[in-house]
């Protein structure tokens, strides 16, 4: 049976390094890449060096990504199985206070990156009569409005939109799309919140604390595997229950 090949983007920390150990353990291949390459990326590949494969590419160059990943990163002939577009750029602020220049960047990494990754997987699933799996990582917070969030939120939102109705235009070929919107975790994009904002989030959720991110990395897994055949189209809330 052909080892499956994973892309994933923002692989070399927080929640993309949890998915990617799952989904190595589970004996697959995965395709990872960040802007920068963590000790933790170094360590997943001198551990498995024929299942782990690293490039540094940084998202906001959209115009590169097809040269950069699915020509230079990829082995021709490589077939792509499911993408996670997992890497995000955070800009919070208070809506009166909008930067321009940094709205436009994050929208870059959280949009039109996942977009343009997208596309290439699609073309990839087509060419191979693969019907493979598309993951979004969505957020909470376009559900449960929170305090300075409204430009984070409106990306996820848009990414959310987008998975849908991919999911309507290419479910004929057996391809799937959906999203998973996590809960507040302790990651690095979470860690500079100071305290009191932190225990204002939590206790907001019916579970009193951060999300563990080994469960939104299994539930991303499960997306990716042919135990959720039937689904598509979704956004699954891994949250904690937020209220």
């Amino acid at each position: 049976m052909r080892r499956r090949n994973y892309l994933l983007s923002g692989v070399s920390r927080g929640l993309g390094y949890r998915i990617a150990e799952r989904l190595l353990a589970a004996g697959h291949g995965v395709y990872g890449f960040s802007r920068t390459r963590s000790d933790s990326v170094a360590e997943l590949l001198e551990q498995k060096p024929e299942q782990f494969f690293f490039a540094e590419i940084d998202l906001e160059k959209v115009d590169e990504l097809e040269e950069r990943v699915f020509r230079e990163f990829l082995p021709s002939g490589t077939i792509i199985d499911g993408l996670v577009n997992n890497a995000a750029l955070a800009y919070d602020d208070l809506a009166t206070n909008m930067d321009l220049v940094a709205l436009e960047s994050m929208f870059r990494v959280n949009v039109t990156a996942p977009m343009a990754l997208t596309r290439g997987c699609i073309r990839n699933f087509i060419l191979h009569n693969t019907p493979g799996s598309l993951v979004h990582l969505s957020s909470v917070c376009v559900y449960t409005g929170f305090k300075g969030l409204s430009f984070y939120a409106s990306t996820k939102g848009a990414l959310e939109a987008y998975s849908k109705n991919v999911a309507r235009e290419w479910g004929s070929k057996g391809i799937r799309s959906n999203s998973v919107a996590a809960g507040f975790m302790e990651t690095d994009m979470t860690g500079v919140l100071d305290a009191e904002t932190k225990d204002r989030i939590f206790r907001r959720t019916a579970i009193k604390g951060p999300v563990d991110p080994d469960q939104v990395a299994q539930t991303v897994g499960f997306l990716l595997s042919d135990d959720s055949k039937a689904i598509t189209g979704e956004t699954i809330r891994v949250d904690n229950g937020s209220l």
